[in-house]
């Protein structure tokens, strides 16, 4: 699922789904003869909520997901699916949000319109997308548009560093197989923190929890295999005294068939007796190698595990570190465009501290809820869910 954590404190598995939310559905079932995972590729796919609220699945049919969460119409789909096809044991299924339903601007905003929906996305943030303050024709307030701008953008890349170094945290704690993330000291000043170590300590757990039952199959598997092996030599030691007792009864009447004393369809019986004993003692052996692969088998699944579990932690650590020096370059560009507007423009110094004549951004947010809809006042802070309408207006402070 997609741990994220928005502002308010509740985890995006409280998010309740809605109609143009995209959501990918995996239906997975254990196979407990094969050791493996058996997914269900018909139905595993990439599905748009419609504009009535559901999701339209092979085999499963219509799911009603709108005013839901992942979780509920997760078990709602495995469910149907075990019902719909008859299957013993109930399948996993998950649901994983790929994209939002967007968020709308309009107002004095350089472009409006609608724009993805991300996770801890605030007004700000989206007004900057939207191009900030829609531009003037006054030469005058050039460069305190361009400070604006660049202030939006520069507060825009500084969460996002700010989720990166979360990221590398609970990264660093994965490789070295720690119980707990380390906040990283840049965070510390953060209203955030928070929230994104919670985001990143449930990733860790979820995947943690994944890797582990996958191991515990692995393992239960190996003890079966394990417990064939002891079973197949107890019967080889048995099949090898009846086998000895034959050779020995063999040996003892061979002399008398030789005198004529014992019929010769007596001693036909017992070199097939031990023939065929041989040919069991043979069979018990080829299964014992057999059961001894599979456990070799299980052991190095389990290795590989953790070595694609390492390697893909490696790459995501040179992914992210990579994302986070590019941002660290952006948060330097910004900062000397916010300085040079300063210098080209001092009266853009009002608009940072927020001076008497410096224009003021007005914003409200019209949200719907539980089939209502309100217009809620908000701050430049304040945090949007999929949907919101951003409504932008300008004043100035009176003098």
């Amino acid at each position: 699922m997609l741990q994220l954590l928005f502002a308010s404190g509740a985890s995006a598995a409280d998010y309740k789904l809605g109609p143009m939310d995209k959501v990918n559905v995996k239906v997975v079932q254990w196979q407990t003869a094969e050791g493996t995972f058996r997914e269900w590729p018909a139905i595993t796919n990439t599905y748009m909520i419609n504009a009535s609220g559901s999701l339209s699945l092979p085999f499963a049919g219509e799911v009603q997901a709108a005013g839901k969460t992942t979780q509920q119409v997760a078990a709602e789909i495995a469910h149907s699916v075990q019902q719909k096809l008859g299957l013993i044991d109930l399948p996993e299924a998950s649901v994983e949000v790929l994209e939002f339903r967007p968020v709308f601007v309009s107002g004095v905003v350089q472009i409006p319109g609608k724009y993805p929906f991300e996770p801890e996305m605030t007004v700000l943030k989206v007004v900057s997308l939207a191009g900030g303050m829609r531009r003037s024709t006054d030469e005058g307030q050039r460069f305190e548009r361009d400070f604006f701008n660049a202030e939006g953008s520069y507060v825009v890349l500084v969460a996002e560093r700010n989720r990166l170094l979360a990221t590398l945290a609970r990264i660093k704690a994965e490789l070295e197989n720690a119980g707990s993330i380390i906040t990283p000291s840049e965070l510390a000043d953060d209203p955030q923190a928070d929230a994104l170590m919670s985001a990143e300590k449930e990733i860790m757990s979820s995947r943690t929890d994944s890797v582990k039952l996958q191991l515990s199959a692995l393992d239960e598997l190996k003890t079966l295999y394990e417990a064939e092996i002891v079973s197949l030599e107890k019967k080889m030691v048995v099949q090898n005294r009846q086998m000895e007792l034959a050779k020995n009864e063999l040996a003892s009447i061979g002399s008398l068939a030789d005198r004529g004393l014992v019929v010769n369809s007596r001693l036909m019986d017992l070199k097939t007796s031990v023939a065929d004993m041989q040919g069991k003692l043979l069979d018990l052996d080829t299964a014992s190698l057999r059961a001894k692969q599979e456990v070799n088998k299980a052991r190095r699944d389990a290795t590989d595990l953790e070595n694609d579990r390492k390697a893909e932690l490696a790459i995501e650590n040179r992914t992210t570190q990579a994302a986070l020096d590019e941002n660290n370059l952006k948060l330097a560009m910004y900062k000397k465009l916010m300085a040079e507007a300063l210098v080209n423009a001092p009266e853009a110094a009002g608009l940072a501290a927020g001076g008497a004549a410096a224009p003021v951004m007005r914003f409200s947010i019209v949200r719907s809820a539980n089939g209502k809809t309100q217009e809620i006042a908000a701050q430049e802070n304040t945090v949007l869910v999929p949907g919101d309408v951003v409504k932008v207006a300008v004043a100035r402070n009176p003098s």
